[in-house]
């Protein structure tokens, strides 16, 4: 006989990349990072995209526990915002709770004018992630090409530890990524019923590089489809990444910790020591 008094544990879940300080969570945050909680969500990375915002994303990692921040010039962005420097990201990562350099890549959907100043951000942005340890939060879109030349040219020069962040690009940028050792996260897009080609990709991946994200307030996933998303959301993301490896949610959960861990190794040395 079963004692019904005890429950399983729910999983412990990581929200690798959300957007907390945009204006879809103004006057909610506390609200949603109690949400966050209450579904396993034991931590965040929010991610600065502008540098001149990045005084607004330090101070809700410094006022949340479970947050923590990584800051860079997102490649929609370049052409409108002063070049960065590799010393002023690396002066960024001084702060205990700075713990990735980016989001930075290359977007041609949207931004294609501006693709040589993309790419010059990008390799900035790839020398601070050299130079700290600190693993680069990449964004790709209609760039294949020319994304996996770059990351793997400046591999080449030395190496640096890498998420594809949001992944949904194409087989062969996913397998050159792997081949460099970095990681891909899963998005609400691969909870999308017509994803399967995607859920294909991230199948034939190693376990171990597998990371789960919300981009909230973007890309909600089933159920809450075409909604804000946040952080609490990444549990659905991730129950249906578990059957897309045949795995257990617990077993999986568990996985994308060890691996978040992995990349993030700061997160966990500022756990350890708080």
């Amino acid at each position: 006989m079963t004692d019904s008094s005890q429950t399983t544990p729910m999983p412990h879940i990581t929200d690798s990349h959300c957007h907390l300080d945009f204006p879809d969570f103004e006057d909610q945050l506390p609200e949603a990072i109690a949400r966050a909680a209450a579904a396993g969500v034991t931590r965040m990375v929010t991610i600065c995209t502008k540098l001149r915002q990045v005084d607004t994303v330090r101070a809700i990692a410094e006022a949340h526990a479970p947050v923590f921040f990584a800051a860079g010039t997102h490649p929609m962005s370049v052409a409108a915002e002063p070049m960065v420097s590799v010393d002023e990201l690396i002066a960024l990562t001084a702060h205990p709770k700075m713990v990735g350099i980016g989001e930075t890549g290359l977007d041609y959907h949207y931004t294609a004018e501006s693709m040589e100043v993309q790419q010059t951000s990008l390799r900035i942005h790839i020398d601070a992630a050299r130079q700290t340890g600190l693993p680069l939060i990449i964004h790709a879109r209609d760039a294949d090409a020319d994304m996996a030349r770059i990351l793997t040219e400046e591999y080449r020069n030395g190496e640096y530890r890498c998420v594809m962040h949001c992944f949904s690009s194409s087989p062969e940028l996913a397998r050159a990524a792997l081949d460099l050792g970095f990681y891909l996260s899963m998005s609400g897009i691969t909870a999308f019923p017509k994803s399967s080609d995607l859920r294909d990709i991230f199948a034939a991946a190693p376990i171990d590089r597998i990371l789960v994200e919300t981009d909230a307030p973007y890309l909600a996933p089933p159920p809450h489809r075409g909604k804000r998303n946040e952080p609490a959301f990444v549990a659905h993301t991730a129950q249906r990444a578990a059957e897309t490896f045949g795995m257990p949610y617990p077993d999986f959960a568990a996985q994308t910790q060890l691996n978040f861990d992995r990349l993030f190794s700061k997160v966990t040395a500022f756990e350890a020591a708080h």
